[in-house]
């Protein structure tokens, strides 16, 4: 059996690390803890599954997202992402802004959930 040498132990680690963490893991830091709306974003649920609450997702403006071929997509770092159907948020928008929790991984961005706002 041969033995892997320093580099290739190292390379090891990061390829192992990317793949365990590579997801975006849910926060909860604390700063929306008296928000009258914070048990509402906690339970928030797409058909990919809970959204976690309002400090994981972002406030998206009104140019960084529309309507296209039949399906909705945003703008993150200056790319346009299609939002999957399942990630669509059903529920009527009680925060009135356009939110999306994205996923950055090692393959690029995904959308987990997606709750369109009135576009005004």
């Amino acid at each position: 059996m041969s033995r892997l040498g320093s580099f290739e132990v190292s390379l090891l680690a990061v390829v192992l690390s990317g793949l365990l963490f590579g997801n975006a893991v849910a926060r909860d830091d604390g700063r929306y803890a008296n928000s009258p709306l914070k048990p509402w974003f906690d339970s928030l649920r797409s058909g990919k599954g809970p959204c976690c609450s309002d400090a994981d997702g972002f406030a998206v403006s009104d140019p960084d997202w529309d309507s296209w071929q039949g399906h909705y997509r945003v703008r993150l770092d200056g790319e346009w992402i299609v939002v999957p159907d399942d990630a669509v948020i059903t529920v009527p928008n009680r925060a009135g802004r356009t939110m999306v929790w994205p996923i950055k991984g090692a393959y690029g961005t995904t959308i987990r959930c997606f709750l369109p706002g009135s576009m005004t």
